[in-house]
């Protein structure tokens, strides 16, 4: 059973078609990326993927479950890292995360020795929110979605505007929730995470077409 099925996915603003039948899969463990132009339909597609959005028409199957059906599903299935920041600027991490980990002892398990630890939260998990750089920010981010554990982790350019530490302590932190067989679906114009994907697919016209992907550069924006 592929743990990401979705058909026929469709919606619009207005008269303007964003997602025209779209079809993705996904199996345990595989990391798909998705490059294209700004406005092709990234985000909308990512956050419908979410349960942010609803589609017009299609299904979205998560390990054989129907998520359109249940809200629930997308909730236990999915962890979502939007571009924009969805923290709270004026609460401290450690009180942002308790908004998302309501177990405190699964809060401090995972900042002991769990997923928040690999993200070296621990670091500065009583700052408030205001005060940290972009890439403490984007940890948290990360580290909200992981709540839970959810199986599937959905980014939209996590890297967008980072250093080039930050970017490749996302790649690690990625490479080890591939490794312990979650599935990712990323969009990205980083190369470095490109090179985490084993397919990738461009935007087009509303629908998803898989291309080469080894395709850097030139080679890789000659197909948006």
């Amino acid at each position: 059973m592929k743990m990401i099925e979705i058909n026929n996915l469709s919606t619009s603003y207005g008269k303007r078609k964003i997602l025209d039948g779209l079809n993705l899969y996904a199996e345990r463990g595989e990391c798909v990326g998705i490059v294209g132009p700004n406005g092709c339909g990234k985000s909308t597609l990512l956050s419908t993927m979410a349960g942010v959005l609803r589609p017009k028409t299609g299904s979205i199957l998560y390990y054989g479950k129907d998520a359109l059906a249940n809200q629930k599903v997308f909730a236990k299935m999915a962890g979502y890292v939007p571009q924009e920041n969805p923290l709270l600027p004026e609460l401290s991490v450690y009180d942002n995360l308790r908004l998302w980990y309501p177990d405190k002892k699964e809060l401090e398990k995972e900042l002991q020795e769990g997923f928040l630890q690999i993200l070296g939260i621990p670091e500065f998990v009583k700052m408030q929110v205001s005060k940290l750089s972009g890439g403490m920010k984007k940890r948290v981010s990360i580290g909200i979605a992981m709540a839970g554990m959810p199986p599937i982790l959905i980014l939209d350019e996590p890297s967008a505007a980072l250093d080039l530490v930050c970017k490749e302590d996302i790649k690690r932190y990625l490479q080890i929730y591939l490794e312990r067989k979650g599935t990712v679906v990323i969009t990205t114009h980083e190369e470095n995470e490109l090179s985490l994907c084993d397919s990738l697919y461009v935007m087009k016209d509303g629908k998803l077409h898989q291309i080469d992907k080894t395709l850097r550069g030139e080679l890789l924006t000659a197909k948006f």
